[in-house]
């Protein structure tokens, strides 16, 4: 069960959408003195879901029931939601209702789909009123992971660049659409636009930030991040500055900032996503039991929230309950069957073994690659995880490939990472090494990584780096992944013997 990347949450990165511009929002102490203390452009009137195909055949009812879910998404009909002018002293866009935004900010997406449809359809020339379309689109894949509503937000946001060209709010919007397409260069460029139209663009200058980290640039991220934390202070700038000291090993000021921004935090919405940004924090530790009483608090504001629920059923796992965290896994990927919770739930099938449960897993890995190819119908790069998923529970081949054509792409710890173990699984544990050490080289504190490193190292003949990778794997977070920490064990217990 390996733990979620930017790329495998259902934003494709791991951020919220910076508030509605118009809201009440508070100005916090900025994030860095954490430090000092340690379809088609139409606005329809309702949304159209598809229906599975009649007939579709599957291994079990479960299949059956997840696949109807990717085909939903995949034929749901168009959503909008609001949003107006970022920048330092500027208000909502005149033409934009003010009501919208305060539905957002008090985290009811559907009401601001409908307030925006209603407008756009009696204002089909508000360039802003598109803009905010097409970043709403970006929203609801975010929150429902969904790709399917990236090419209606490509179009609401080409709408408004012809409404008005080179208008900010649509060049950010553009880059926050290419961040989670996982256009990463893309995404930059955007953003640089953006920002040269309006230096205060909480939403560019967070994209900016997002693609950097992804690209791997990560002291250009930790500028770009120190950048949105003294331009436009507040829960989103600060998450994106704790990840970014988190991935230069830099956990205390990470965890810091993360508290800082709970204490700023709103809205509902804010406070489930920075509980569940501490929850993971503390998930990657190997801390269980505070995790938990995060992603507690992250649910009592928002008891929907997916991230949070998965993070839950994760730290049950890894506190004993493996029944509960399989009775949650189950509920989250009959709603929303994304890589990292399928992935998780077929790992503790395969732990469980019990009668059926092999072929529960398969059912699970099959099911990501359905998800794979409704993110790749959306425009979404999803090499990352297809390389991870398939390395483990799929094709050999095919896990090498994407992640070479990642690795092309963006040179992060996640891609290393990645590139190594599908070149371990293809028998190139030399070729590996190299990348399993980028892969931990920052400082991240990863059990995966280590683990991944160990088993490289292991089978190259390194017996000694691999003692320690493996122990320190276990001792950083024991429950990283069921099958994966018995794996380690084993590794461990061969090593001994061979001394």
């Amino acid at each position: 069960m390996p733990p979620r990347t930017n790329d495998s949450a259902p934003d494709g990165g791991g951020h919220p959408v910076p508030p509605a511009p118009g809201a009440e929002t508070t100005r916090p102490v900025r994030a860095e003195h954490a430090r000092d203390t340690g379809r088609g452009d139409e606005v329809p009137g309702a949304a159209a879901p598809g229906r599975p195909a009649a007939g579709r055949r599957a291994r079990g009812l479960r299949l059956l029931s997840c696949a109807a879910l990717l085909a939903v998404a995949a034929s749901a009909g168009a959503v909008a939601v609001g949003g107006g002018r970022d920048g330092a002293g500027a208000g909502a866009a005149d033409a934009a209702p003010a009501a919208v935004a305060g539905v957002l900010a008090g985290g009811d997406l559907g009401a601001g789909i409908r307030s925006l449809q209603a407008h756009l359809r009696a204002q089909p020339k508000d360039a802003a009123g598109w803009a905010t379309l097409g970043t709403a689109y970006v929203e609801q894949a975010r929150t429902q992971g969904d790709p399917s509503r990236y090419p209606q937000a490509e179009r609401a946001l080409r709408r408004s660049l012809a409404l008005d060209p080179g208008n900010d709010q649509a060049l950010a919007g553009q880059a926050a659409l290419a961040a989670a397409r996982h256009d990463f260069t893309g995404a930059l460029a955007y953003a640089d636009r953006a920002l040269e139209r309006n230096p205060y663009s909480e939403r560019a200058l967070c994209s900016r930030v997002d693609a950097l980290v992804e690209l791997g640039r990560y002291e250009e991220a930790g500028a770009a991040a120190t950048t949105a934390d003294r331009r436009r202070p507040g829960v989103p700038a600060f998450t994106r500055y704790a990840y970014v000291r988190e991935l230069r090993g830099d956990v205390r000021t990470a965890r810091e900032v993360l508290r800082r921004a709970l204490g700023s935090a709103a809205s509902p919405a804010d406070v489930a996503y920075v509980a569940t940004a501490l929850g993971q924090l503390a998930w990657n530790l190997g801390d269980h039991g505070a995790a938990l009483e995060h992603y507690a608090r992250a649910l009592a504001a928002d008891d929907d929230y997916l991230p949070a629920l998965e993070g839950r059923a994760r730290a049950q796992a890894a506190s004993g309950d493996r029944a509960g965290a399989v009775a949650a896994l189950e509920r989250i990927v009959a709603r929303s069957p994304l890589p990292g919770p399928l992935v998780a739930l077929g790992e503790l099938y395969e732990d469980r073994d019990g009668d059926g449960d092999r072929a529960r897993a398969r059912d699970q890995y099959a099911l990501v690659d359905a998800w794979t190819a409704l993110a790749r119908a959306g425009g979404v790069d999803a090499g990352l995880d297809t390389a991870l998923a398939a390395a483990d529970h799929g094709d050999a081949g095919a896990a090498l490939r994407a992640a070479r054509a990642e690795w092309d792409r963006r040179h992060s710890v996640h891609t290393a990472d990645a590139l190594a173990w599908a070149l371990h699984v293809n028998g190139r544990d030399e070729e590996a090494l190299p990348y399993a050490r980028r892969a931990t080289a920052t400082g991240y504190r990863n059990a995966a990584f280590l683990y991944h490193r160990g088993v490289i190292e292991k089978a190259a003949g390194r017996d000694g780096a691999a003692r320690r990778s493996l122990t320190a794997a276990l001792e950083l977070n024991p429950g990283f992944s069921p099958t994966g920490a018995r794996t380690a064990r084993a590794a461990l217990k061969e090593l001994g013997a061979a001394r």
